[in-house]
């Protein structure tokens, strides 16, 4: 893969980075935190007037027919500044698992006004038991003669707060064994049944919990096929989590700089701490790990061009292992060097350690994906053992 940016591209990195520089400083950010949990509107706005909501969305469906890269430079640049806005999940995860699921009909009235910003989705999945992991569902879609009834509990979903439609995966009792019979459903928000309960996050982003009570839904509200929606729901978090590890790429660096920063104008016994020999090292040890964690961005985007969908979910989830443990050590680093003014609310830096926490936890650990990895690499180990 070829990771020098073409014009278009860099052109779509800086316009990003214009925006943050300009309009996203930490005295902002934290308003927005203390005054809405979707994000300021305006802000959102922005995002689609410069085409970064339509991005990687189909041409044909009002998009700009971009790949996970063109997120990937976005969500970069967000990391750096701690954007709260549901990009992540309205915008990227329940997005591109709209395009994997739907058919052209509700593609065709749907992405056109996600591109706009006119409209949001958000992607409920997450349960209480399955830790991130789409296969494990509880939820049901019990059909009846006008459609189906949604009956059980989702959490931890992204951009709730302002979404116009949620897509809900839920298990079909009467589905055949295909992707262990998960479908995909298109509902609105404020259905009758639906109740919502936000979810303050450890960082100052907002999730939800959604409350299904035999929520009706037409037939027409089934996204593809029935039984068959758990590729669909790997395809969003694949997209997801990569952006998601691309952010902490950006945070991380971001962490480096303010630290780097700091060391130059806090003095002690009349020098600059950043002479001291020993936080140079530790600098040295941060740097590398965000180096190390770029790497592993860049095998995470190789691998959706050429890979099998199998090595795409295995790069990822090594990469999501990785990255996610990189950015909290790294993050934990920056509040060290800076001592006790890291850990105040006033200071930027241990902002970026509270969005490495809830990071960690989203989608799956740190030490979730190592353990699925691990089981995978047993299982190629035994089969190549009983080819032979």
């Amino acid at each position: 893969m070829n990771f020098n940016l073409n014009d278009e591209q860099q052109l779509l990195q800086d316009s990003v980075r214009r925006f943050i520089d300009k309009a996203y400083a930490f005295e902002t950010r934290n308003a927005i935190v203390k005054t809405a949990r979707g994000g300021n509107a305006e802000n959102w706005r922005t995002f689609a007037d410069n085409g970064w909501l339509a991005a990687a969305l189909p041409e044909a469906y009002g998009g700009l027919g971009g790949t996970l890269l063109d997120t990937a430079l976005i969500t970069q640049q967000f990391g750096r500044a701690l954007v709260v806005e549901p990009y992540l999940g309205c915008a990227v995860l329940a997005a591109q698992t709209l395009v994997a699921a739907a058919g052209p009909a509700v593609m065709d009235t749907l992405l056109p006004a996600l591109a706009d910003g006119s409209q949001r989705v958000a992607l409920a999945y997450s349960e209480a038991s399955s830790r991130g992991d789409p296969a494990i569902v509880q939820t049901t879609a019990t059909r009846g003669k006008d459609g189906y009834r949604i009956e059980g509990t989702k959490t931890l979903v992204l951009g709730a707060a302002d979404a116009d439609w949620f897509i809900v995966s839920a298990r079909v009792a009467d589905s055949a064994d295909v992707d262990d019979g998960i479908s995909l459903f298109l509902l609105r928000a404020g259905s009758p049944g639906l109740t919502q309960q936000p979810l303050p996050l450890h960082d100052g982003t907002h999730a939800a919990e959604l409350t299904f009570a035999q929520v009706a839904v037409p037939a027409s509200a089934l996204l593809g096929e029935r039984g068959a929606g758990l590729r669909a729901l790997r395809h969003g978090l694949s997209h997801g989590i990569t952006a998601l590890c691309a952010e902490l790429v950006g945070a991380m660096e971001r962490a480096i700089e303010i630290t780097a920063e700091y060391l130059k104008v806090r003095k002690q016994f009349g020098v600059a701490i950043g002479s001291f020999q020993s936080l140079q090292h530790r600098m040295a040890d941060m740097a590398a790990e965000l180096e190390l964690s770029r790497s592993m961005l860049y095998a995470m985007l190789a691998a959706f061009e050429g890979e099998c969908e199998k090595t795409q979910r295995l790069t990822v989830s090594q990469g999501k292992a990785f990255i996610g443990r990189a950015a909290k050590w790294v993050c934990g680093q920056a509040i060290q060097l800076h001592g006790g003014i890291g850990m105040t609310e006033e200071y930027a830096v241990g902002h970026y350690f509270k969005r490495a926490i809830v990071a960690d936890i989203l989608f799956g650990t740190s030490d979730q994906h190592e353990a699925a990895n691990a089981a995978a690499l047993q299982e190629a180990l035994r089969a190549e053992s009983e080819a032979v």
